[in-house]
């Protein structure tokens, strides 16, 4: 932030600021790992305008959906109840959905994911890790179902996924927390 703001300014506020930040996030996170949990925290960080919400957080998530980032992955964390907000309205104009961690190490979604993707995001965060089959069984659905759901929060970034090899023959996939 001090790269961006003047006089000391904790304030992310104006489009232009929010571009800026966002590209030198960019930067820094091409030079992550694949499979990386990175996490954007905004603690210490005063007012977060929507223009600024919009510009940081929702081209961001927008673009690591669109798999510009390849495999890596957000958490949002440090944010006030004003800056939630911001967020959430941002995210939710343009249908997307970000992951946030709480002081409480409590985790929630912001912005748009359907019931039936938040049902399913419940069962892999309690489990930490699950596969279609498992999901199918605890929630008495078709294995199909169950494999499109997991794919649907894998594509948004709010679950990780790893191959499988079984020990019969075949693979499957492994879909994991992002806090793990």
């Amino acid at each position: 932030m001090k790269e961006f703001l003047v006089n000391g300014s904790r304030n992310l506020v104006t489009r232009e600021t929010g571009r800026r930040m966002r590209e030198a996030l960019e930067e820094r996170l091409q030079a992550e790992p694949e499979g990386e949990v990175v996490i954007l925290d905004f603690k210490g960080v005063g007012i977060l305008d929507y223009s600024c919400a919009d510009e940081i957080v929702a081209k961001l998530i927008s673009r690591l959906n669109a798999g510009e980032y390849g495999s890596r992955y957000f958490l949002l964390r440090g944010l006030n109840a004003t800056q939630t907000e911001n967020i959430e309205v941002a995210l939710e104009r343009k249908h997307l959905a970000a992951f946030f961690l709480n002081e409480d190490k409590r985790w929630q979604v912001l912005g748009v994911l359907n019931n039936y993707l938040k049902e399913t995001l419940d069962e892999v965060m309690s489990k930490g890790r699950i596969t279609a089959r498992d999901l199918a069984d605890a929630q008495d659905l078709e294995i199909n179902t169950s494999s499109t759901r997991l794919a649907n929060l894998y594509k948004l970034q709010l679950v990780q996924r790893r191959e499988e090899l079984l020990s019969e023959g075949g693979r499957q996939f492994v879909y994991e927390s992002l806090l793990i």
